[in-house]
């Protein structure tokens, strides 16, 4: 199960038991909503919580991903387990964002609110 949330260039999820495919599709819904009408996002991904993923759900992460390289300027990863987020660093390779993994919440929202200087 998730719960989603959004702001105005901020895509929030959280996962509770098992990640499944339809609940990927919930949150590539909303994505694509926000990057069609308002362009790059940042996400938070809270997965304290998951307690697993399926097999699909991962094959569809991966192709979404792809097929979004360029629509988020940060990700945030919030977890406490070594296989997240060396999943989250897996990720790099296919969007052209950047990608952190925090174990403190507040650090992963200052983090995400931050401006990016030039």
């Amino acid at each position: 199960m998730i719960v989603t949330d959004h702001q105005q260039d901020l895509v929030t999820v959280a996962v509770f038991g098992e990640f499944t495919l339809a609940d990927y599709k919930e949150f590539e819904e909303l994505v694509n909503f926000k990057v069609k009408f308002q362009g790059p996002v940042s996400l938070f991904f809270d997965l304290r919580q998951m307690a697993d993923v399926t097999l699909d759900t991962a094959l569809e992460e991966i192709r979404f991903s792809r097929a979004h390289a360029n629509d988020f300027e940060r990700i945030a990863v919030l977890t406490d387990s070594q296989w997240v987020a060396w999943s989250a660093w897996l990720s790099r390779a296919f969007v052209d964002a950047s990608i952190r993994v925090f174990s403190d919440e507040d650090e992963a929202r200052a983090w995400l609110s931050e401006q990016d200087v030039i």
